[in-house]
């Protein structure tokens, strides 16, 4: 017997190219909020709430000095493999697929913690500015990258596999998810430097815990423009078609 195989199609191929391309645009949104989120010394975001701790540990010669986008690559990982352990055989090999969004997010971090260098945050209404706007922009990051229909961030990737395995709900294990991440921060601010680092985890972070979750739900209500961007589908034939019409159209 001949089995037929499937080749993608040049619409299919397009089509998953822009899909990824918007993706991308969605985690620079992201992580320009995670920045912001560090930048304003009130406390960081969930996600980067322990990397930032052995960021800092690192600066400070008390643990490897690696950037916070390399660390926030180290924990993704850990949740991957987290992933694996629980669903094992149903675990889907295509999910291994979030060790490279988790990379890419891990490297936008540092772009946007570059870009954000120059921000000056001393002042406890520029403080709250950066964390609102962190919030806002990543909530916004968030929403379209949900849009995006593309492969599972690893911090949803976990607790999306707990329920799974548990049959309970999904919001629920993530809110324990993202508390355990932020206590393990806490640890590590007390394991490196005996203390609490408010910068690190601090009202910022509640705020954050607290807010993201409503804005991106309203972000979410309001996406249809981004629905319409998404099934867009850019090629050069058509500019040069229409660029052709309109010249003909001058004459």
């Amino acid at each position: 017997m001949i089995h037929s195989i499937s080749v993608p199609t040049k619409a299919k191929t397009v089509s998953f190219v822009w899909q990824h391309t918007l993706l991308l645009v969605s985690l620079f949104f992201m992580t320009a909020g995670v920045a912001l989120c560090v930048r304003s010394n009130l406390g960081s975001s969930v996600i980067s709430s322990c990397p930032l701790a052995f960021t800092l540990a690192g600066e400070s010669a008390m643990a490897p000095n690696l950037s916070l986008g390399t660390y926030t690559n180290i924990l993704n990982a850990l949740l991957v493999v987290g992933q694996i352990a629980i669903l094992r055989r149903r675990f889907q090999p295509v999910q291994l697929l979030q060790l490279l969004i988790g990379f890419v997010f891990g490297a936008m971090i540092d772009l946007n913690m570059r870009l954000t260098s120059v921000l000056d945050c001393s002042s406890p209404t520029s403080q709250a500015l950066a964390q609102f706007a962190g919030c806002t922009v990543m909530a916004f990051g968030i929403a379209m990258e949900m849009r995006c229909a593309s492969i599972t961030m690893p911090g949803e990737g976990l607790p999306a596999a707990i329920s799974k395995v548990t049959g309970r709900q999904f919001a629920d294990i993530k809110i324990r998810i993202d508390i355990l991440l932020v206590a393990m921060a806490v640890v590590a601010c007390y394991m490196f430097f005996g203390r609490w680092l408010w910068n690190v985890v601090g009202a910022g972070t509640l705020f954050a815990m607290v807010y993201v979750g409503f804005a991106v739900k309203w972000f979410s209500a309001r996406s249809g423009w981004f629905d319409r961007l998404l099934g867009y589908r850019p090629g050069i034939r058509r500019y040069v078609y229409g660029l052709k019409r309109f010249v003909n159209g001058r004459r």
